[in-house]
């Protein structure tokens, strides 16, 4: 049965998950997580070295308040952020994306030349963008947590957070449990350990930092995983820089399908609500995992919260050729 316990020892029957089968290297989930997290540390250092002097910018505000506001920064180290924090605390708050040159920019995410900028917020006339990146991000927590969430005798192994649109109800992480855990039925009282396993990262308000990265870099730090070893050099190829965007947020690093939100904190609501077993051409069980949440600033009535989870337990897909086999649905999250 799965139990919270961050430190465990993977077990070494993992065939095609890992690339290294020699149980000299076996590392345990979180030692995995701690390389991970010192070689991300690693490049954002080495890059940042390529700015020895620090050289200024000149960033204009072009957003409906303070327009034509020039904020001289820093090359290379100066963020949207640190330009929010020359305006007011609101925008601190509330940008959840930048705008640098028409270009949607993450608010950690260093710029590089002089430029315009502006901010988006969940208010916004046409938030899709915002919207995306909270999926996204809220996504991302949900993994890291699964990675977390087992007993030490019991590998899990992520396999990718698919893009699924916002009005599909929910965002989802694809996982593959231990073969001890194919008979395994998560009930409510699991999926309710996993959401206040979320909430307990939301509290920590911690930021989600932001890394292009040369696909040799990403795959060292992905040795571990055959899957994510797959997604670098397939996003790699789509690249014409062959570079792969990272994402960390405490010490859980992740690949990145896009922008994300800039803290765990600007989520509000949050339930993991159902777990899918997948018909797959993979010789592996893999489970989708899947949850809802708002941001802190969006309140809905609590029957309209009630149905959007009731809808968030349907398999959510990227395509209609995805079937769940019915005789491996989850039992329905019932509402409080």
């Amino acid at each position: 049965m799965a139990s919270f316990r961050v430190a465990r020892r993977l077990w070494w029957g993992c065939s095609r998950r890992f690339v290294s089968t020699d149980p000299v290297l076996q590392l345990s989930t979180a030692e995995i997580a701690q390389m991970r997290n010192k070689l991300f540390s690693k490049e954002k250092e080495r890059q940042l070295s390529l700015y020895p002097r620090i050289e200024k910018i000149e960033v204009k505000y072009v957003g409906k308040s303070h327009p034509g506001s020039i904020f001289l920064m820093n090359k290379g180290l100066s963020t949207p952020y640190t330009c929010a924090m020359h305006l007011s605390e609101w925008h601190c708050k509330k940008s959840v994306l930048a705008l640098v040159d028409g270009k949607i920019w993450e608010m950690y995410r260093p710029l590089t030349q002089s430029c315009e900028i502006q901010f988006l917020t969940f208010r916004d006339e046409d938030p899709e963008e915002v919207n995306k990146a909270y999926w996204r991000s809220c996504a991302m927590i949900l993994g890291c947590v699964l990675e977390q969430a087992f007993k030490e005798e019991y590998l899990v192994t992520l396999v990718r957070a698919p893009e699924v649109p916002v009005l599909s109800g929910a965002f989802c992480y694809d996982v593959i449990l231990d073969n001890k855990l194919n008979n395994w039925r998560p009930t409510k009282e699991n999926l309710h350990s996993f959401t206040k396993e979320v909430h307990k990262l939301i509290h920590k308000d911690l930021p989600f930092d932001v890394l292009d990265v040369d696909v040799k870099v990403a795959l060292e730090i992905f040795q571990h995983n055959q899957y994510k070893l797959d997604v670098v050099k397939q996003k790699a190829s789509q690249n014409s820089e062959g570079t792969v965007q990272l994402n960390r947020f405490g010490d859980y690093v992740d690949i990145s399908e896009g922008p994300h939100i800039p803290r765990t904190s600007f989520c509000g609501q949050y339930e993991v609500t159902a777990a899918h077993n997948l018909e797959s051409s993979q010789p592996e069980l893999i489970r989708r995992v899947q949850g809802l949440s708002l941001p802190v600033e969006l309140t809905l009535h609590h029957s309209v919260w009630y149905r959007l989870l009731e809808r968030s337990q349907k398999l959510v897909t990227e395509n209609r050729r995805t079937e769940v086999k019915d005789e491996n649905e989850v039992s329905k999250t019932e509402s409080v």
